[in-house]
């Protein structure tokens, strides 16, 4: 059955670059900057729902992703070829419309997935106690990245933690894009590190919804 998720260019530099790269880490930083200086969280969702979307569908046997021509680029067919051969893969065809089908076998999509998974969790360490986000002490994730716990050491939310919340619904949409999944929210709790009481709350349904209100 074929899930259509909103894609980010985040998610495909982590996934499709040989199934998880050393460099994605300074992907992540690079996306994290971005949106820190978008001028409003709306705005920044709106920038991730316009950029397209992956389908992926799975097979019995097989698991078939289709990418957008945007994320694609201006490559040619004997490039993607190369590329299938370098990941060990079936097949990337290159389509007419400029997007390109991926189609792996369901024991590499997992190794993709996990790979994916080892890198979100590894941009998230690094997101603790950054430059970025100095009152952070600890980001825990559950196993599919639609719910995430921020420990900070803040009792209000400084602008920094408040515009972080893109990052993780990024990280949570980003993995069901490639996972094939549905995901209707994704939940962020902020909790105070001396008090251990929840101070802020947001939800990714919220935010779509008051997006769909303004068009």
């Amino acid at each position: 059955m074929k899930k259509r998720i909103v894609a980010t260019m985040l998610i495909l530099s982590m996934a499709l670059s040989g199934c998880g790269s050393s460099g994605s880490a300074d992907t992540a930083t690079t996306s994290t900057q971005k949106v820190e200086d978008t001028s409003s969280t709306e705005d920044a969702f709106s920038e991730l729902d316009a950029l397209g979307d992956v389908e992926v569908d799975k097979n019995i046997f097989d698991v078939t992703i289709t990418v957008p021509a945007d994320y694609v680029g201006d490559v040619t067919q004997e490039e993607l070829d190369a590329q299938a051969k370098e990941s060990d893969i079936h097949s990337i065809t290159l389509n007419e419309d400029g997007s390109a089908t991926y189609v792996m076998s369901k024991s590499q999509h997992k190794q993709m997935m996990k790979d994916l998974a080892d890198n979100c969790n590894a941009s998230l360490s690094d997101m603790v106690g950054s430059d970025d986000y100095p009152n952070i002490t600890d980001i825990k994730a559950n196993s599919d990245f639609t719910n995430f716990t921020v420990t900070t050491t803040s009792t209000d939310l400084d602008l920094a933690e408040s515009m972080s919340i893109i990052v993780f619904y990024m990280y949570g949409g980003m993995y069901a894009i490639f996972n094939g999944s549905d995901v209707d929210n994704i939940h962020v709790d902020f909790v105070n590190a001396d008090s251990g009481e929840i101070i802020s709350s947001a939800d990714s349904s919220d935010m779509a919804a008051g997006n769909t209100e303004n068009q």
